[in-house]
Order: structure tokens, then sequence, then C-alpha cells
């Protein structure tokens, strides 16, 4: 059966000379195991979005470059010009001074060639030693001690050893380097929600607690009971908050450098920014309420002592004391301050739908979710605003709540629409402050990028 098989003239191999004598060159074939075509445009995005990209791997320098061109690690040819890629093998990398090799893989897409695993766990440490947080990719056994010093193992679910996926922190289903940028892009949006989260209900509170004490300073009636601030923290303010989980990514979310690893989720900028939308809130919520008793004659020094209002002072317009302070004449001005601080919160939760990103680039339409979550709880408290009207007029009696009229709105609407100005504005500010930030870390590493052309 063997003889079968094997050609009579291969079968002796004193016929090899005779066979490869006399031959005529047709032509060479050329094998190509090219990279995925998202690749390119995803290590373009990595650059985009300050990541820079390490390919280390066991082909010659010149292979290693030439598909490194091809996937944008390093610039085509036409545009290199005459810059000096960074491409070393890896014994003669770790041959250098160890400082010299700090400085060359502190900026800039780096390829090594001809290297081996161990190399992997070396690379990894050193950028570890510049304060980088590193990712590994890998799929073999002997990845495993980078994946697992790598600040973010990825091991390859298709072609990977059950040993670099035990190593590693995630797994590609897929094996696809645009899964990782994906990935990137989702964590980036993850935090930025987590941002307008924590930072919608800090700025609510904090307009809450200044209302009750601006109230409490100037001696005047209480604008918001503790049923309406109940009220306002379980029904009004979670639904949004929790909408805003929901956010779509921003569209220069992959433009953004990456922020520095320290950088707590609340910075001073922020905290700031929250804390003066909080103090309109608390003085909005505040002035309607000191707004219909003054359209009333009464000004703020009698406002100031109501209590004693028959006795230091008295009312004008024909009114009684009883008028302004007790039953409906004090739920009305009540009524206002709350239906104020819910259409504020209920604009506020609309602006957030981007931390930074005017609503005229981002709509809250984005995030229907977000629509949801802000018109139930308005329904809500309109249906009990208008319970009387609904035939539940122990309903609105229990909160302390009256229907509102036409001018009613006009006016809660008067002082809770500014706040979209007022938070439009502080974006501005913001998106300056983030691209002054921005450029003062590109120039950072520009000068350190030219330092070491100089010396290299």
């Amino acid at each position: 059966e063997e003889s079968d098989r094997a050609h009579p003239l291969l079968s002796d191999p004193s016929n090899y000379r005779d066979i490869e004598t006399g031959l005529t060159l047709v032509g060479i074939v050329g094998i190509k195991d090219p990279a995925r075509p998202e690749v390119s445009d995803s290590i373009r995005l990595c650059s985009e979005a300050g990541i820079r990209v390490m390919m280390i791997t066991g082909d010659a320098r010149d292979t290693a470059v030439a598909i490194a061109r091809d996937v944008n690690i390093f610039p085509p040819l036409e545009e290199a010009g005459n810059g000096v890629v960074k491409a070393y093998e890896g014994r003669e990398f770790f041959e250098k001074p160890e400082a010299e090799q700090l400085e060359l893989i502190k900026t800039g897409n780096v390829v090594f060639c001809r290297a081996e695993p161990a190399d992997k766990q070396k690379l990894v440490k050193m950028l570890q030693s510049l304060d980088e947080i590193p990712a590994m990719t890998g799929d073999g056994v002997n990845d495993a001690p980078a994946l697992q010093q790598a600040a973010i193992g990825i091991a390859m679910g298709i072609t990977g050893t059950e040993v670099s996926k035990e190593a590693a922190d995630m797994v590609l289903a897929d094996d696809n380097f645009s899964t990782i940028v994906s990935a990137v892009e989702e964590g980036r949006c993850i935090y930025a929600n987590m941002q307008a989260f924590i930072c919608f209900l800090i700025s609510c509170n904090i307009g809450e607690i200044c209302a009750i004490l601006f109230a409490t300073i100037a001696g005047f009636p209480e604008p918001l009971t503790a049923m309406h601030l109940l009220w306002v923290n379980l029904v009004t303010d979670g639904p949004p908050a929790t909408a805003l989980g929901f956010n779509p990514p921003d569209p220069d979310i992959m433009t953004q450098l990456p922020r520095p690893s320290d950088e707590p989720i609340m910075t001073r900028w922020l905290l700031t920014r929250y804390c003066l939308t909080g103090l309109y809130v608390g003085l909005a919520t505040v002035g309607v309420f000191v707004g219909h008793y003054m359209s009333l004659g009464v000004s703020l020094s009698d406002l100031a002592s109501w209590s004693k209002c028959g006795e230091l002072w008295q009312p004008g317009n024909d009114l009684m004391c009883s008028d302004l302070f007790q039953g409906s004449g004090r739920m009305l001005p009540q009524t206002l301050s709350l239906t104020t601080l819910v259409m504020m919160e209920m604009f506020k939760a609309l602006s957030a739908v981007s931390v930074d990103n005017s609503l005229t680039r981002v709509g809250p339409q984005k995030n229907p979710w977000l629509m949801l979550g802000v018109a139930v709880p308005l329904l809500l408290h309109i249906a009990v605003v208008y319970s009387e009207k609904l035939g539940l007029s122990a309903l609105g009696e229990s909160f302390g709540l009256v229907p509102l009229s036409v001018d009613n709105w006009i006016t809660v609407l008067k002082w809770s629409a500014p706040i979209l100005l007022v938070d439009e504005a502080l974006k501005a500010v913001g998106r300056l402050v983030n691209k002054e930030r921005d450029e003062e870390r590109a120039a950072a590493a520009a000068a350190a990028a030219a330092i070491q052309g100089k010396t290299s």
C-alpha cells in the first residue's frame, strides 16, 4: 500500500538529483496572513483616545514593521518620511541600559520582534514602573505570567489555552482586537454615566439643603415640609437618576485622553460646578416662595417675622394673618416651591444626558429611558397636585399641596427653566477646563517625545 501511494521516482532518493535538474523558474508564490480589515481603524481610534499600542511578535524585524504599517501602529511609508520607527528585537532591546529602555517605551507606539514570552512580563513591569496602565494580550501557556502581571490581562477565547484564560482578567469571545477598543469605549461610557448619576443626586440634594438653610437663616416660613423632601427623594429623584445609567456614549468619548488613575470620580471642578447648580436650585426654591408673599404685599422684613404677624405688622389687601400662613394660604407657596424644585430636577436630569456636551449636541431623546424616567415622576407629581380635581382631595391635603393655576405654572417655569442656562454655561466652562488640561498633557507628551528623538 505504501508503494502505491508513493511516486515511483520519489521512492528512490538517488533520483532526486535528476528530478531537480533542468527546471525552469515559472514564478514565486508568496503567502501573506493579513490582519483583519477592522484592526487598522481600531488602532487609529486607540491613537485618538491616547492609548499606545505595542506589538510583540516572533517575526523578523522587516516583517513586523510591514505589519505595523498596515495596521496603523506605524505611519505608512509615504507619510513617515525619514522618521525612525521604534522597532527592536527582544535581545537587542534588553541589552540597552535600563534608563534607555524606559525612555524608549515612554512615548509612542513600539514594535518588539524576535521576542520571547518572558520579554512580555519584563515589558509589563517596565510600563508599570512608569505609572502606565498596561493591558496585555496572549493565548499561550507561556503568556500566563505576563497576563497575570498586567493591569488587564486579555486572553483569546477561541485559540487561547485554558491556562491563559485562567490567568487573564478578560477573555475575548471572538479573538478580535477591535473588541478591546469597543470595551474601552463602553468602559468610558459607564464611567461617564456613573459621574452623571452621582453628580445629579449630589446637586439635587445640595439644592434641597440650601433651600432649607436659606429659609432658616432668613427666618422665613419653611418652603418645604418633611413630607415634601421625602417625596422628592423617593419619587422624583430616583427614576431619573437610574435612567442616567443608560446614557449613550458621548460622540467625542474616544477622542478624550485617558484620565489619571488617581483622579477621583468627583473632581474639584465637578464639585464646584454642582455646588453652583445646587446653589441656584436652593435660591430658586426659596425665591418662588418669597415672591408669592411679596406679590401679596408682604415685605422681606415682614416675612422674616411672620410668626409675629398681627403683633409687629399687619397684612394689607384686606388679608388676615391666617390667610397668609395657615391652610391654603400656606399650602399654595409651598406647592409653588415644591413644584419648582421638581421641575428643576427634571430639567437637570435632561441636561445630565451628557456630562460636558451641550444639549444641542447630545439631546435627551438619545436616551429613551431618561425621557420615561422624567415623564413618570412628573406625571405623578401633577396627579398629586391636582388630586382634588381627580376626586382624591385627601391625597393633596396629606401632602399639603393645592392645585396650581396657569399663572402659577408660568411663575414656576420662570424660576425653574433658567437651570438649563446655568448648566449649559457651566458645561461650556467645563469644556474649556478639559481642553486646557488635555493640551497640557499633549504638550508634555510632545516635549518628552522631542527629547527622546534628540537623544536616540
